[in-house]
């Protein structure tokens, strides 16, 4: 019998670019996958950018007496905590200098996507009863597509994205906030009605 023709693995080259042949060894060896500037910079962003939801989360209680605000905020809280949590030993394990979580309220200091300004911050604070819900449904409405764009980026950045770890934090995120953003959607409309 003739011999079977040995299989290639081809290993994709990054958008755009052509794909390369590699040897079993070099299949085998992921240890040369590492992380990228961009993901570093999305890690530290989204620690800020999570910190300001959770700020947003906090004046829920003593202005809305609507029980399934309380129920949406609190799952914002909890994962967007458990996530602050994970994106630090991220970080810390690279050697990666973690960010002030509220450096968002320096002066003069530049925002995520998304995310809120002073003004705005303020106005949710002020706001009470029906008048805060829709603006907390707003708002967080507005920071969750501001965590999609952010996602976006990374995705669209050569070589970024690739370990198993970044990838499934970031798509994590991505489903996530679709997900709630269609629950505050659909909540806002009930409030606007």
């Amino acid at each position: 019998m003739p011999a079977q023709p040995a299989v290639q693995i081809v290993q994709p080259g990054a958008p755009g670019e052509p794909g390369r042949i590699i040897d079993a060894r070099e299949a085998a060896d992921l240890s040369r996958l590492t992380y990228t500037a961009a993901e570093i910079r999305f890690m530290q962003g989204m620690i800020g950018h999570h910190a300001q939801a959770l700020e947003m989360t906090k004046l829920l209680p003593t202005r809305t007496g609507r029980p399934d605000m309380e129920l949406l905020a609190k799952r914002i809280e909890i994962s967007q905590a458990d996530e602050i949590d994970m994106m630090r030993g991220w970080l810390q394990a690279r050697g990666a200098p973690l960010p002030d979580p509220h450096a968002h309220h320096a002066p003069g200091a530049t925002l995520m996507p998304g995310m809120l300004t002073q003004n705005e911050m303020q106005q949710l604070a002020d706001a009470k009863g029906a008048e805060f819900d829709r603006l907390f449904l707003t708002f967080m409405i507005k920071h969750h597509e501001g965590a999609l764009v952010m996602v976006e980026e990374l995705f669209e950045t050569p070589g970024a994205g690739q370990q198993s770890d970044t990838f499934a934090f970031a798509s994590d995120v991505d489903i996530d906030q679709r997900m709630e953003i269609a629950r505050m959607s659909a909540m806002l409309g009930e409030i606007v009605k």
